[in-house]
């Protein structure tokens, strides 16, 4: 299995609403990406940076691919996982998706470049 499928640190419901704490601490860069149904994302890979999503709202199809290993996963509301550096990821999604995602460390580098590769 290449990803690493990840719990949210806590979780507190009550008549209210819902509190989910995705981390402590080890993430330098925080983002939230909102996707269209039938969009695409992603397409590249990370040679430093490992990458945590956590889905808000919505379904997504996850293609993984490394040298010698291809997956794909179907990942919904909840879900949250590890992408490892390495791995091309490609996300297609099936539904209007929110999500978070969390590198521990910066994609961009002091020298403007960034830690994206497509090949």
């Amino acid at each position: 299995m290449l990803i690493t499928m990840l719990k949210p640190d806590f979780e507190f419901s009550n008549e209210t609403g819902l509190l989910v704490q995705l981390v402590h601490e080890g993430w330098s860069q925080i983002n939230v990406l909102v996707s269209k149904a039938n969009s695409t994302r992603g397409g590249h890979f990370h040679k430093v940076s490992r990458e945590v999503f956590y889905i808000v709202s919505g379904k997504t199809k996850l293609s993984l691919e490394t040298e010698t290993e291809n997956e794909e996963y179907i990942l919904k509301e909840g879900d949250m996982f590890l992408i490892s550096p390495y791995q091309k990821h490609t996300f297609s999604f099936i539904e209007d998706t929110v999500m978070v995602s969390m590198y521990d460390i910066w994609v961009e580098k002091e020298d403007g470049s960034k830690d994206i590769y497509k090949e």
